[in-house]
């Protein structure tokens, strides 16, 4: 794909949300990738079998035994109220269940696909032979480094949890949370370029906020293939997929522009 920003953060924002779709049309493209998608495909596919086992089970056990029932009006206005937020709130926990902890086991293995989408897209291969013992030595320090990010996120999400205490504090924490979890999805999944690049959290911040549309919408995207039921499966591939395509489609322009 040939990126063509413009100063109209509409159109770079659009261009941003395809990458995640766009990937899957790169790797169906490119079935070598197969091989270094099934591992952590089977990851999500248990985790998230989990973690929504886990969310019904919560709900039916916990959450609807806590409801109040009564026959008067108020008390089925308050019954659904409580039921509407009781399944928000499972919905929300699943989420970040499956979120956080595929994001964590699957790392090592996401590294290496994007190190194998990067040549094919660049067509410069990696001639160092495979050495178990640097693998594990890089799958801990993938791990490590992952952990780092998930602690910092949890802990914002906590930090903004106060806001619902407050009257009208449930919007402005619905934003800020959908935007530091767009970010957070942009960090995460760029984050395997920068990682085997020996970069740090700076330049990739600078990457990002460079593109702020392009990235916010890369971001969307990502949100969008986890809200998909049966699709939130490939999520992980995708993102590592299509951030890995974004960074060399934005690296390609910027040597362009330095040409011209």
């Amino acid at each position: 794909m040939t990126l063509n920003l413009k100063n109209n953060p509409v159109s770079n924002f659009s261009q941003g949300f395809l990458y995640p779709f766009r990937a899957g049309k790169f790797i169906k493209g490119h079935p070598v990738l197969f091989k270094y998608i099934i591992v952590p495909f089977l990851i999500n596919f248990v985790i998230l079998s989990v973690a929504v086992f886990w969310g019904l089970s919560f709900f039916n056990s916990v959450v609807v035994h806590y409801i109040p029932q009564g026959d008067a009006w108020y008390w089925v206005i308050l019954s659904y109220f409580l039921w509407t937020v009781a399944i928000l709130m499972t919905m929300v926990l699943v989420f970040f269940g499956f979120t956080v902890t595929g994001a964590i086991i699957s790392s090592p293995f996401n590294d290496i696909l994007s190190e194998k989408t990067e040549e094919l897209l660049t067509g410069i291969h990696n001639e160092e032979p495979f050495v178990f013992k640097v693998f594990l030595r890089d799958a801990m320090h993938t791990v490590m480094d992952e952990s780092k990010k998930i602690i910092i996120f949890v802990a914002l999400m906590a930090f903004l949890l106060p806001l619902n205490l407050f009257p009208g504090g449930s919007l402005p924490y619905s934003i800020l949370s959908v935007l530091l979890t767009i970010f957070f999805l942009v960090v995460e999944y760029t984050g395997y370029v920068f990682y085997r690049k020996h970069l740090t959290f700076r330049d990739q911040r600078n990457f990002i906020y460079s593109q702020k549309f392009l990235m916010l919408g890369f971001g969307t995207g990502v949100m969008g293939v986890l809200a998909v039921p049966f699709l939130q499966f490939f999520c992980i591939p995708l993102g590592v997929v299509g951030a890995t395509q974004l960074w060399h489609d934005l690296s390609g322009l910027k040597k362009i522009k330095q040409d011209e």
